[in-house]
């Protein structure tokens, strides 16, 4: 299946410092660390740039002169720093891994948290690989790039300004020779930069599609083997991964060929050290061991620049990550409660649509619903049927406050139900959808998923009453029984009587079966009925069906066509006016009327009944 239906925001603003400020800022709730972290690298750093130090004094106060004692007395030295820069080393790496994992933690719990709040909307157009690439590997560079990348940027800088710092105290001349290096190797970072950047954002585009494509072949697996898809998969997937590795290749080497630009400045700068050095060293300006300190301060100092110049790429794809990341952060739900909304303490009560006319896309030429009114009575089962893509989804979606009216509005209780918070309205609202949804665990954990703070006693009565606990307890471990990821070790109709047992337990006072015995047998389906029947005793309740034996014991049936009523009554007066409904049943439900009634009886007999 093609993932092109999905196009993510575009970046390609040149970068401006806010991203990174942004990233940075997710280490703000761990400063001690973070100071802890910085102070070991400056101390690892700096005593890197003694042991060069020391080294010329080894040279020319102990080994040249002949020294001993003195020489004694410095490796002295040199042996109890190199202990404490060891206890450092250890200190920087272990902050770093703590200060790592807190990130992480914090950026992923954050992100996860974000997704709870947003409108079903956000869900409906946006690929699950998309966000799953956020939280899983774009999470991943942003938290090293402020861990391991700002310790490499900073043992690199603590090496330069040090090494410079002692080279300046040496021999400042010679100094000043090496300074007027720096400026060529920024002006070569910054024109890397820009390059980098994009072919790294074009790396993270492609891999959220790749990630996509993923997802939507493993889930879909058995579609893909039944129609034979494999091949035409395999050649989208081609062209994706083809993408991926055009991107990848093109920052790769930008990437690999900034570290041969900065090798060559660094190339010359030693040439004209050596050069310059040998002459002062003709006239008596320098020492040998000089000479040797300041070449391996050159030396000491254009490494890290090099490694700088890896982390600056890094950098680039971390940035990138980063982007997609706050973009998700940032999005703000469409559905979201107003100032002052409240919860009533209920939602029973009457269930008014006045007028209201919703689309999706603010693009759509003709509304899903066009001024449609309904009202509808508290404890009323109200049965909703029509042909695919009329509004029937639309309008249990609008009630659970999914989605707001574009104009119109919904009324609870005689209020605005946009005056209620959504907590108040979604929490006392069960759902039976078409595909039950089960999460990884056992089924009591399922069940109780609709009330947490459930008994193992309460657990047990709900199933009992949804039809579920004959087969529940036949299982190897009953309720205790693993049910797999999206419960693919029961069979659907198995699924859909927890799924049932769950919105049983949880009590709602307005209750929506959409769909939800499409994909069972009829054995199941009786089950499902029975329970649907103790659920919708004295609840508002909407039932959305194809099926003859889940509405035609509905208060009101409802036929919806193109986002208008088209007919309304009970089962029995449909039938008798022999209209859209009866069309509808003739042709949809002729399976179960063969089964209900006499072989031999006529379609006129219905209208009779």
């Amino acid at each position: 299946m093609s993932v092109e239906y999905f196009e993510e925001e575009e970046f390609k603003t040149q970068f401006n410092g806010q991203t990174l400020r942004r990233i940075l800022a997710l280490t703000r709730p761990h400063w001690r660390w973070v100071v802890g972290f910085l102070v070991t690298i400056a101390l690892v750093s700096s005593l890197d740039s003694i042991f060069t130090y020391l080294s010329k004094l080894i040279i020319d106060n102990g080994i040249l002169a002949q020294n001993r004692s003195e020489l004694y007395r410095l490796l002295i030295i040199y042996g109890s720093l190199g202990f404490v820069q060891a206890s450092g080393v250890f200190g920087f790496i272990y902050l770093a891994g703590v200060l790592g994992e807190r990130v992480r933690y914090d950026l992923r719990q954050k992100m996860f948290n974000h997704l709870q709040g947003l409108s079903l909307s956000y869900f409906s157009r946006t690929p699950v690989g998309w966000i799953m690439s956020r939280v899983t590997s774009d999470s991943e560079r942003v938290a090293d790039l402020v861990t391991w990348g700002l310790l490499d940027v900073t043992w690199g800088m603590m090496n330069i300004i040090t090494a410079m710092g002692f080279m300046l105290f040496i021999n400042w001349k010679l100094a000043l020779i090496v300074l007027g290096i720096l400026p060529i190797l920024f002006y070569v970072a910054y024109e890397f930069r820009k390059r980098i950047l994009g072919e790294f954002r074009n790396v993270r585009k492609v891999n959220s599609k790749i990630t996509g494509a993923f997802n939507e072949n493993i889930t879909g697996v058995r579609v893909v083997k039944a129609l034979c898809r494999e091949d035409a998969n395999l050649e989208e997937f081609k062209a994706l991964t083809a993408d991926m590795y055009r991107s990848s290749y093109r920052a790769a080497w930008l990437s690999a060929l900034f570290l041969p630009s900065v090798q060559l400045v660094s190339a010359i700068a030693l040439a004209a050290i050596v050069w310059y050095g040998g002459w002062q060293v003709q006239v008596g300006g320098m020492t040998v061991g000089g000479i040797q300190a300041f070449v391996s301060y050159v030396t000491f100092m254009m490494w890290p620049i090099q490694d700088l110049a890896r982390v600056f790429a890094e950098m680039q794809h971390a940035i990138a990550s980063g982007e997609r990341i706050f973009s998700m952060i940032d999005a703000v739900p469409d559905v979201k409660d107003l100032p002052g909304a409240y919860d009533p303490g209920t939602i029973q009560g009457d269930i008014e649509f006045d007028n209201v006319t919703f689309y999706y896309d603010e693009g759509d030429k003709k509304p899903v619903l066009e001024n449609f009114s309904l009202h509808v009575k508290r404890g009323e089962t109200i049965a909703l049927v029509g042909e695919t893509g009329g509004g029937k989804t639309t309008i249990v979606n609008l009630i659970c406050r999914f989605y707001e009216p574009k104009s119109g509005s919904i009324r609870i209780g005689g209020k605005d139900y946009r005056e209620y918070s959504l907590h108040a309205i979604q929490s006392r609202i069960g759902m039976v959808l078409q595909t039950p949804h089960l999460f990884s665990g056992t089924i009591r954990e399922n069940i109780r998923y609709g009330r947490l703070d459930a008994t193992d006693e309460e657990i047990v009565e709900a199933a009992k009453l949804a039809g579920a606990h004959d087969f529940i307890i036949k299982l190897k471990k009953g309720y205790d029984e693993e049910v797999g990821e999206g419960g693919n070790l029961l069979s659907v109709g198995q699924k859909q009587l927890i799924s049932l047992a769950r919105a049983v337990l949880a009590k709602p006072e307005v209750f929506i079966m959409d769909e939800a015995t499409s994909s069972v047998d009829t054995l199941t389906e009786a089950l499902i009925q029975r329970g649907m029947e103790m659920m919708m005793k004295g609840r508002t309740s909407f039932v959305i069906a194809h099926r003859l034996s889940t509405i035609k014991r509905a208060d009101r049936i409802l036929v919806i066509e193109q986002g208008k009523i088209a007919e309304m009554g009970s089962h029995a007066e449909l039938l008798r006016k022999r209209g859209k409904y009866y069309s509808l049943y003739t042709k949809q439900f002729r399976h179960q009327m063969e089964q209900d009634l006499d072989p031999f009886s006529q379609p006129e007999q219905l209208a009779a009944a």
